[in-house]
């Protein structure tokens, strides 16, 4: 079966069934960042995969709610939270974010590099998204700008949206948010041959204001 018959859940089943650990275990360095300066409260890390994001917020005293399609990477993200002494300040939730998302509302909504091979619904899932924000919350989009240079097909009908066009995919009310960063930036990641090539990110941070 190619990738193209399957769900998206079984897309992502099968991914993290390929290796003990996809990911680097360590947080996304635009996370750690740009919430350096938040009060901790609580938190929705949409996308969480293994468990970084969501075990790196609890250590900085944040109740995290953490979301993935994947109930592997959940059960695997969940070993690792108690072996870091976080377990009782995560909620790990299975959510396919095309069709359910967690109630509540939250101080900091993280979606970082929250893209599919297969079809995904990302401009309605970050919608979602800001309206977990609780006035005086925070929404950090973290994404890619493009396709990175080893990629040597890019298919022609991906989009990755710039940071205008995912602030005005939200559909924010006037008056009711503050854009804090729009902007795109370079970093180093290295290739499968272990090589490393600059890429290009774009982050958006955007506030609800208090009522």
């Amino acid at each position: 079966m190619t990738d193209e018959n399957l769900s998206a859940e079984e897309f992502w089943e099968a991914r993290y069934a390929q290796s003990d650990r996809i990911w680097s275990g360590k947080p996304n360095v635009v996370l750690v960042q740009e919430t350096a300066g938040l009060e901790p409260g609580r938190a929705l890390d949409l996308g969480c995969g293994e468990g970084a994001d969501a075990i790196w917020l609890a250590k900085q005293g944040w109740q995290v709610t953490a979301v993935d399609i994947s109930r592997l990477a959940l059960d695997r993200a969940a070993a690792h939270a108690a072996a870091e002494g976080v377990a009782d300040r995560i909620d790990w939730q299975q959510h396919d974010l095309a069709t359910s998302f967690p109630a509540g509302t939250y101080d900091l909504v993280s979606a970082q590099f929250l893209h599919s091979p297969v079809e995904m619904p990302r401009e309605k899932i970050l919608r979602n998204a800001a309206s977990a924000v609780a006035p005086g919350g925070v929404l950090l989009i973290e994404g890619h700008a493009g396709f990175p240079a080893w990629e040597q097909h890019p298919h022609p009908d991906v989009h990755f949206p710039t940071t205008d066009e995912v602030i005005e995919a939200l559909g924010l009310a006037d008056g009711q948010w503050e854009v804090l960063l729009s902007e795109e930036h370079e970093r180093i990641q290295n290739g499968p041959d272990g090589q490393p090539t600059t890429r290009t990110d774009n982050t958006v941070k955007v506030r609800r204001l208090p009522a």
